[in-house]
């Protein structure tokens, strides 16, 4: 028997409720000039929303898929397409390797706080040290989503709770166009991490915990940890027959194992190493497998001092800028073992637990 529990009541606006928080988006007086064509947005926008219509663009999910005759997104297609490339271009022995740098902060210096930060700074001497080695190095700035327009990470719906299989690699939870949840970053992103065959994560620690902007990524990379290639399966988003699925035996398939990762976590009073253990134990999770030596650092700089002066006190603490470039030649020498077949492979015994 498939158990699936309701309770948690309508969602749906009116139709006024809909237009008025549409006409935000609207706030500068220099839309007055063209009210007439935003209230023909609004209307096919409310027809859109009324008649949920997540994915107006579809087609047959085509060959390789269990039913190759369901109507899958198009987005979602060419999201999978772009992945497939990347995992191809991931697997050729002939291509340099590739490194993904992350930049965790969400500070940047085109924002309110009209300065850089220090992450920033570390994640670019990272970068020295792997530009030059022979390693395609691809840097990714998640300050972007506080700092370019339109660009955004959406939360994750927590599909995996309810059943694994629900939780399709890639997400297809987004785009949502019924509902405006549109332009969604993680399609670039999934391609960018399935193509690295290392990955180094530099981020500070903000109250804390990780910053927003790296939470945001990491949830919706549960995907990777046992998603299901195949929406077909769930007739896309069912629900009992994903949970059905679930319960007569699921693969968990790790669609990020075996990439080398490091991680560098800095703060300024508490938290750093707390980071540190449970970005690592992340990764670790979905059997990313940790460079080694010094493939994980938590520092602190400026400790207990002024916000105001820590980018100086940055510029004195030549040992954490050195256990940076450190960590990062830590991930090239892992990568370049791992690719020649030499490096520790993950446990390939079953887990009696995936999740």
């Amino acid at each position: 028997m498939v158990d699936v529990r309701k309770g948690q009541g309508d969602v749906k606006l009116t139709r006024e409720e809909f237009e008025r928080r549409l006409r935000e988006r609207f706030y500068d007086p220099e839309f007055e000039h063209v009210e007439r064509e935003i209230g023909a947005v609004i209307a096919v926008a409310w027809n859109a929303y009324n008649e949920y219509r997540k994915s107006p663009r579809m087609r047959k999910a085509g060959p390789g898929f269990a039913d190759p005759e369901f109507e899958l997104p198009i987005e979602w297609l060419e999201a999978r397409e772009r992945i497939q490339q990347a995992e191809r271009e991931q697997k050729d022995a002939s291509r340099p390797g590739r490194v993904l740098l992350v930049c965790g902060a969400a500070r940047h210096d085109q924002t309110c706080p009209g300065e850089m930060s220090k992450t920033f700074r570390l994640a670019m001497q990272a970068r020295e040290e792997i530009d030059g080695t022979g390693l395609q190095c691809d840097l990714l700035d998640l300050s972007l989503l506080t700092a370019e327009y339109g660009r955004q990470i959406f939360p994750c719906k927590a599909c995996v709770s309810t059943a694994m299989p629900l939780c399709h690699w890639p997400c297809s939870c987004y785009p949502n166009h019924a509902i405006g949840q549109v332009v969604d970053w993680m399609n670039e992103l999934y391609p960018r991490w399935v193509a690295a065959h290392g990955v180094m994560i530099v981020t500070p620690v903000y109250w804390y915990q990780a910053p927003s902007v790296l939470k945001l990524m990491m949830d919706r990379l549960v995907c990777a940890d046992g998603g299901n290639p195949d929406p077909t399966t769930t007739r896309g988003k069912q629900v009992e027959k994903a949970k059905a699925l679930e319960l007569d035996g699921w693969a968990y398939p790790r669609h990020l194992a075996g990439r080398v990762f490091s991680i560098v976590v800095h703060g300024d009073t508490v938290g750093a190493e707390t980071l540190r253990r449970s970005l690592a134990d992340w990764l670790s999770d979905m059997q990313l497998v940790p460079a080694v030596p010094q493939g994980g650092i938590d520092r602190y700089i400026g400790y207990y001092q002024p916000y105001a002066t820590s980018h100086e006190a940055l510029d004195e603490d030549t040992a954490v800028q050195q256990d940076v470039r450190s960590a990062a030649k830590a991930l090239v020498e892992s990568v370049r073992l791992a690719r020649a077949g030499k490096y520790p492979n993950v446990d390939t015994e079953p887990e009696a637990r995936p999740k």
